[in-house]
């Protein structure tokens, strides 16, 4: 017989099978302030590999953190098992701040933003000069990319023994960007890794180019053998075969304070995310002539104030140029 009143006990409450837990939610979270510190290195399936202090742990992200991700490059906080050991699984509660982002869309009609890499100091942008042919306008698409995300571009050209550089060169000398001629025959003997390696200390830098440039075989040269990526065959004309890279990688160069990153090939380089006022930065010497544009100035009509700031002599027409020139690229596609 069931007891009621003053009469009950603990055994005498019954309830349902499944019920939910009706206690309110709390907005408090917990602080983690004992969290360690790590750099995600790879992202794979919602799972994430760090580098906490000198072990590779393996993470998930806490719920907490809700639609925010972690990418390759993040500086992160972490709890849990952090021992590195086979089977274990620890939490990144935190990203903290960046102060770089390398982003892109897959077309330039898509919403939808990409993050590729976070807190880079710089972008190595690898091109052949032949066999493929160079992409003049996905170039200019990375650069637009890493002015607007705060990195440096680095100009790499591979296959020099099959075109000169100089139609390139002369395509890019007004911006100033710093770069690198190899040969397949360096590629293969190490000397291409020699000369990239002397822009790479002391420094995170992602590569990124169009598949079969030679970007992952340079990578592979700039890293220890055992951490060396898969180089397989692309069909250079089409682009079509086994594309070795298929998700960012992040590397340490063992010989110098610095870092590489391994992006996949790209066959598009979407801006849509890109407010083009933002890409003026990138041109100290034109900057200040902005002042007297027009709101919302596209910086290539007929009231821009540009046009007036070089006439003065403020700065050279063909830097005007390039940045017209780049900003352009929103409007076209990498094949025009």
């Amino acid at each position: 017989m069931r007891r009621y009143g003053k009469h009950t006990d603990e055994d005498d409450i019954r309830t349902r099978p499944g019920r939910r837990n009706t206690r309110p939610r709390t907005n408090i979270r917990p602080k983690h302030e004992d969290a360690a510190e790590g750099m995600v290195l790879t992202v794979d399936r919602g799972r994430l590999t760090c580098l906490v202090e000198d072990r590779v742990v393996l993470a998930m992200k806490a719920r907490e953190l809700g639609r925010k991700a972690a990418v390759v490059g993040d500086r992160v906080a972490l709890v849990g098992d952090l021992s590195g050991k086979k089977d274990t699984l620890a939490r990144i509660v935190r990203i903290e701040e960046r102060t770089s982002l390398l982003r892109r869309t897959a077309d330039d009609d898509d919403p939808f933003e990409r993050v590729v890499v976070a807190n880079a100091d710089q972008l190595a942008i690898v091109t052949a000069l032949a066999d493929p042919e160079p992409r003049p306008r996905l170039i200019d698409r990375c650069l637009v990319a890493a002015y607007d995300g705060g990195l440096e571009p680095l100009l790499v050209m591979t296959k020099s023994d099959l075109a000169p550089p100089d139609k390139l060169l002369e395509l890019y000398g007004d911006l100033d960007i710093p770069f690198v001629v190899t040969s397949r025959e360096e590629l293969e003997d190490g000397g291409a890794a020699d000369r990239v390696r002397q822009h790479l200390d002391g420094k995170v830098t992602a590569f990124v180019g169009h598949s079969g440039v030679g970007k992952t075989t340079l990578v592979n040269a700039l890293v220890p053998e055992g951490r060396r990526r898969t180089t397989g065959h692309v069909n250079a004309v089409t682009g079509r075969g086994r594309h070795t890279t298929t998700s960012a990688l992040a590397l340490p160069l063992m010989d110098l304070a610095g870092w590489v990153i391994d992006t996949p090939g790209v066959r598009s380089f979407g801006l849509a995310h890109i407010d083009p006022s933002r890409v003026i930065h990138a041109f100290p010497d034109l900057e200040p002539g902005t002042e007297g544009c027009p709101r919302a100035c596209s910086h290539d009509e007929p009231d821009c104030a540009l046009d007036e700031w070089v006439a003065e002599g403020h700065a050279d027409p063909a830097r005007l140029y390039s940045l017209r020139r780049l900003l352009a690229t929103r409007e076209r596609t990498e094949g025009d």
